[in-house]
């Protein structure tokens, strides 16, 4: 344990010991550390109300034992706890104070975390909430049955759900763009013979939360359009989804193409459905991205182009 004597004899309670953990835990080596006077010390890396809750501690009226927050010469910075004692003679009176230092570093970095998490979770708490109201309303503006509104609104926060489980697994840094697909799809493959009409590669993209959250829903609709309307609707269909990065004007793109084949011609729609306005939505409006809806008569295609900013390729 850091640990020190002082002079209590003087005012300026000149360091008369210092033991070996006290020398690494601050930096100072011995020749700066004896005879100098412990608050210039101390002065030197911490701030003045710190070094105001230290001076009322040797002088006994400090309320609890003070914390401060140091910075080393070399610009790094410990927390440590201080617990003052006096130690006096045989008439009582006090000619050292014993100096132990309980280092809280560990503790206080912990702490900044958890706050740093609350205070990300609180934002995507709001932002999940925005996008719940944004599907429902979208729900009862496009149908009338409740039925259908109920299974809308359903499939689209499962959606939802799957990939805020992607973005809890990874403490909401971020996630992979295939596991984002895998999750989006994975209702999809489930039915008979599904799994293997799906056609998906691209190199390992990590995907900031935001982009997770809003393409996660963006290929729920596209394989609810494709199982109810296009290439899945029948027993021979293929969906073939991929991606790049590649150099743009005004910066790098994510590019996604999605592919569908072998299913029944289509016939574009007369009016832009539930599914279009999400897409555009999630990736025009909140990642800034261009989304381009193709009714080819061979099958429906989608291009998805945002920006790469905060996308890494792994």
């Amino acid at each position: 344990m850091p640990m020190i004597f002082t002079d209590a004899k003087d005012d300026g309670n000149p360091i008369v010991f210092a033991n070996e953990a006290f020398h690494k835990l601050t930096g100072f080596d011995e020749a700066e550390v004896l005879g100098t006077d412990f608050y210039e010390l101390i002065a030197r890396g911490v701030s003045s109300k710190s070094a105001s809750e230290i001076r009322a501690a040797f002088a006994g009226s400090a309320d609890s034992e003070p914390e401060l927050s140091f910075k080393r010469d070399d610009g790094t910075v410990f927390c440590a706890s201080l617990f003052i004692s006096p130690v006096a003679d045989d008439d009582g009176v006090v000619v050292q104070h014993f100096i132990s230092l309980v280092d809280r570093t560990s503790d206080r970095e912990k702490q900044a975390h958890c706050e740093m998490l609350i205070d990300e979770l609180n934002h995507r708490v709001k932002n999940t909430l925005a996008t719940v109201q944004s599907i429902t309303r979208q729900a009862l503006r496009g149908a009338t049955d409740p039925a259908v509104i109920r299974e809308t609104i359903e499939s689209r926060i499962f959606a939802l759900s799957r990939s805020h489980d992607l973005l809890s697994h990874q403490n909401w840094e971020g996630a992979n763009l295939r596991d984002v697909f895998d999750a989006a799809l994975e209702p999809f493959r489930a039915a008979d013979g599904l799994a293997a009409r799906f056609r998906i590669a691209g190199p390992d993209v990590r995907l900031p939360p935001k982009a997770t959250l809003a393409l996660g829903i963006a290929f729920h609709e596209l394989a609810t359009n494709a199982v109810k309307y296009g290439a899945l609707s029948n027993d021979a269909g293929i969906v073939a989804a991929d991606w790049s990065i590649n150099a743009a004007t005004g910066g790098d793109q994510l590019n996604i193409r999605w592919h569908e084949s072998g299913g029944p011609p289509v016939t574009p729609p007369d009016h832009k459905g539930f599914g279009s306005q999400v897409l555009e939505r999630g990736l025009s409006h909140e990642l800034g991205g261009t989304v381009s809806l193709e009714y080819r008569r061979k099958g429906v295609a989608c291009l998805i182009d945002l920006p790469a900013k905060g996308i890494a390729v792994e």
